[in-house]
Parts: C-alpha cells; sequence; structure tokens
C-alpha cells in the first residue's frame, strides 16, 4: 500500500551561525535558499540553490551548515552566494520521517533532489552530485513536496 505525504518547510531561518548551531545533534535534510534572487531553471524559477543531508548525528545538520557557512564544505557556489544576496535555509528532521520512510536518509536525500530535477528540469544549481536513483526502488511512501515554498 502506498502513501502520500505533504512536506511543508518551517519559516526561513537566516543561514547565520547563531541560528545554525542549534541544529548540532540533529540528523536530517537541509534547504540552502536565497530570498532575494530567482535562478532560472528549465522549467521554473526558485530561490532553492542546495539540497544537502546529515546522515549522522555526530555530522549533524549544524556541523554541516556551517561547513557551508565557513567554507570548509568547498562548495564555491554557495561561497559565492553568500557574498552577493542573505541566505536562508531550512530543515527536515530525519527523526519526523523514519516511521515513514523505509531507506536511508541518503535515499531520502536523493528522492528530494530527483523530485526537484523532475519539477525544475535540473539539480539545483549549487548541488554538483548526482543523487542516487531511489526512484527505482519499490517506494512505499511517496513525498508531495511543497516547492512554491522557495518562490
Amino acid at each position: 500500500m502506498n502513501e502520500q505525504l505533504k512536506i511543508f518547510f518551517d519559516n526561513p531561518i537566516p543561514f547565520i551561525p547563531e541560528n545554525i548551531r542549534p541544529l548540532n545533534g540533529i540528523a536530517g535534510l537541509y534547504f540552502i535558499f536565497s530570498k532575494s534572487v530567482d535562478i532560472n531553471y528549465p522549467f521554473q524559477q526558485s530561490k532553492l540553490l542546495y539540497i544537502g543531508m546529515s546522515e549522522k548525528r555526530t555530522n549533524s545538520i549544524g556541523s554541516r551548515l556551517l561547513g557551508h557557512f565557513d567554507g570548509k564544505s568547498k562548495n564555491v557556489g554557495l561561497q559565492s552566494y553568500r557574498k552577493v544576496t542573505e541566505l536562508y535555509f531550512t530543515y527536515i528532521n530525519f527523526d519526523l520521517l523514519k516511521s515513514r520512510w523505509d531507506y536511508r536518509i541518503e535515499d531520502l536525500e536523493s528522492y528530494f533532489i530527483l523530485d526537484f530535477v523532475g519539477k525544475f528540469g535540473v539539480y539545483p544549481i549549487c548541488n554538483n552530485k548526482s543523487g542516487l536513483d531511489i526512484m527505482n526502488n519499490n517506494i512505499k511512501t511517496h513525498f508531495k513536496i511543497d516547492w512554491d515554498y522557495f518562490k
């Protein structure tokens, strides 16, 4: 039996260390975006720049976001956007979806990235790796993702 869950995002959080540190110890997905720059993706515009994940509490959303903030992640695209516009982020705590998702968190990230590709035509502009094709698996839970949040 397949089910569909709607995914909504919390209020945008300014991408600054004071807002990132409280997320230490949380595993999940995170989304970095601009509030002012529209990216012209092939199918439609979006302010979403990057979809990332933290697979363990020891390499938490907080530590991953701090790595993007201070440049340790070496994501040149995010560093460049941060120089020209204020960035924001939102996140999904994996603990909230574990009971409905039978796969690893890496597969959940792939699901979100591939869903984005389906709606926008390409990967988010600052993602430089392709997701595994989780869509080939027999997934019981499908997500209806509120990509309009990033418009």
